[in-house]
């Protein structure tokens, strides 16, 4: 028996944070298995245990600060290993799916060489909407290199070899052809297996003996319910092994809800969901179901009724479609409808006209309403609160970000204003320009749409009398506004016109209940009426 203490390996980076630990002390373990997810300000990665044996101590715990060389975990180990790789050498990110060790290692030549990756026959030119490794990053064969979405399909990239990342000649938002240079590759020389050795198995078998019972579906290559026969997108939180595990099967990650930090998708996230998937598929037809017991939509060919276009969801469409669809089925909406009379608040508006151009912004109702509903935020904290994931607690939020939905030709995006109780009229009215103008043209970086502690949806001129938005879980309400009109009010004497603008508050009623409802739209209903209550 040895102990061995397994490193910090190079990481790419100064420092990462520990987001997560794998192993527990007392845990038998193969080689390849996981011990630990590290995230650096760059990427996060597995690190996979050089050697099997018991775990004997965990020096590290969830948020620690980690660099190259800490100390992770102690490793009682059977018997001399002389063939295990050093920590120094042990691969970033771990291999799909646990392999079998063989029963000789491999004669590996010294010798490598740099290879370079280019973009594949796509159809057609398509953009680059996310570059999934960094240069120093040791790739395994099929691991994913970049996304790419073309008008009609978004796709992955696979490696066609293991290797280290040594440069990287492609940006996000670029557009790319077949034969662009993606990345070059430095490979190790080929190894000259010895005689008798035991073949790894295939990646389906290797999917049968760790998946077990939904390997069936692998065999047979075809997907469960649930299931779609895309690739796994790049905006889930999973480390390579987890995506390659799904792509094994099938399996889009979108469909998958993560149990781990952050909604970090695990292995037994994957096995549980292919699981229940199997079970449901396996249910008598009348019991079949499209998940929380809801009946699943019969499928149609509707081409037997006439001439019909079918065109592939768009990567944001589909993440569009699931948020949506979750939030719908968890989230117990009310609604409250409100119209709220902003005749004085546009005639002060138009005062601005001058002084907004000298600002170089054009002033529209929205920084009003977005500065209203911050003042009516601070007072009723409730409405700016959200359910802790577990139904234990309430989070209450000491800040005002909140989420402007935006349409754009790829889909409902929602870029964030943050601090929004901080910044003037004109400040906001630039930032809203700016935000909008980035959605459209799908620039937005992944920050710029996090953190909302409420949101808004205007429908504007389009909008009609009103409509019921739904609340972009985990926040517990949103605003819907919809197109100003002038209508007959009477004064007490007479009918007067006035300018009215129609508003609806959907809201979480586990969080937020119809008094609490119904004091936020009053309070912010009078601050647009009398824009002069902002300041008291």
């Amino acid at each position: 028996m040895s102990v061995e203490t397994i490193k910090v390996p190079d990481i790419g980076s100064d420092a990462a944070d520990v987001i997560e630990v794998c192993v527990s002390a007392g845990d038998i373990i193969e080689a390849e298995d996981s011990l630990v997810v590290l995230e650096s300000d760059k990427s996060s990665m597995e690190v996979p245990s050089p050697v099997g044996g018991k775990v004997i101590a965990v020096l590290v715990s969830e948020d620690d600060s980690v660099s190259e060389g800490s100390v992770l975990i102690e490793i009682e180990v059977a018997g001399e290993s002389s063939s295990a790789p050093s920590v120094a050498e042990a691969p970033v990110a771990e291999a799909v799916i646990e392999k079998p060790a063989a029963v000789e290692a491999p004669v590996v030549s010294s010798a490598s060489s740099v290879e370079t990756i280019k973009v594949p026959d796509i159809g057609g030119e398509a953009e680059v909407i996310e570059i999934c490794v960094s240069v120093g990053d040791e790739v395994a064969e099929e691991d994913s290199l970049v996304v790419l979405e073309s008008e009609k399909s978004s796709m992955e990239v696979p490696s066609p070899k293991a290797g280290i990342v040594e440069s990287i000649e492609i940006k996000e938002g670029e557009t790319a052809n077949e034969g662009d240079v993606i990345l070059t590759l430095k490979v190790a020389g080929s190894a000259a297996a010895p005689a008798g050795e035991i073949k790894s198995p295939t990646p389906a078998a290797d999917a049968k003996k760790t998946i077990q019972e939904p390997a069936k579906v692998a065999e047979q290559h075809q997907p469960v319910i649930g299931m779609t026969e895309s690739r796994p997108t790049g905006n889930v939180y999973a480390g390579p092994a987890v995506r390659k595990m799904a792509r094994e099967v099938g399996l889009d990650l979108v469909m998958v809800p993560g149990s781990g930090p952050r909604g970090r998708v695990s292995k037994d996230d994957v096995k549980a969901f292919i699981k229940g998937a199997l079970k449901n598929k396996t249910q008598p037809a009348a019991q079949a179901t499209g998940g929380a017991g809801i009946p699943k939509v019969p499928e149609i060919d509707f081409s037997k009724f006439g001439d019909v276009d079918i065109q592939k969801l768009s990567k944001m469409g589909k993440l569009t479609s699931a948020n949506m669809h979750r939030a719908w089925l968890n989230v117990p909406h009310v609604t409250n409808f409100d119209d709220i009379d902003i005749t004085d608040l546009e005639a002060f508006r138009a005062t601005l006209k001058k002084d907004a151009e000298k600002a170089g912004v054009k002033i529209t109702p929205l920084p009003f309403l977005l500065k209203a509903l911050a003042v009516a935020l601070k007072a009723n904290p409730i409405v700016n609160s959200s359910i802790s994931a577990d139904g234990e607690s309430i989070v209450y939020k000491n800040y005002v970000h909140i989420g402007m939905a935006v349409d754009t030709p790829a889909g409902l995006m929602v870029p964030v204003i943050r601090d929004v109780d901080k910044k003037t009229l004109f400040e906001l009215a630039a930032e809203t320009t700016e935000l909008a103008k980035k959605a459209k043209e799908r620039k937005l970086k992944p920050q710029e749409m996090q953190g909302a502690s409420f949101s808004i949806s205007s429908l504007g001129p389009m909008g009609g009398t009103g409509f019921t938005p739904i609340v972009n879980t985990p926040e517990v309400a949103i605003l819907g506004v919809s197109k100003l009109d002038t209508k007959p009010v009477w004064n007490g004497t007479e009918f007067v016109p006035r300018k009215m603008l129609p508003v609806s508050l959907s809201y979480d009623h586990r969080a937020v209940n119809g008094a609490d409802a119904g004091r936020f739209l009053m309070m912010f209903n009078a601050l647009l009426a009398d824009i002069r209550r902002m300041i008291v």
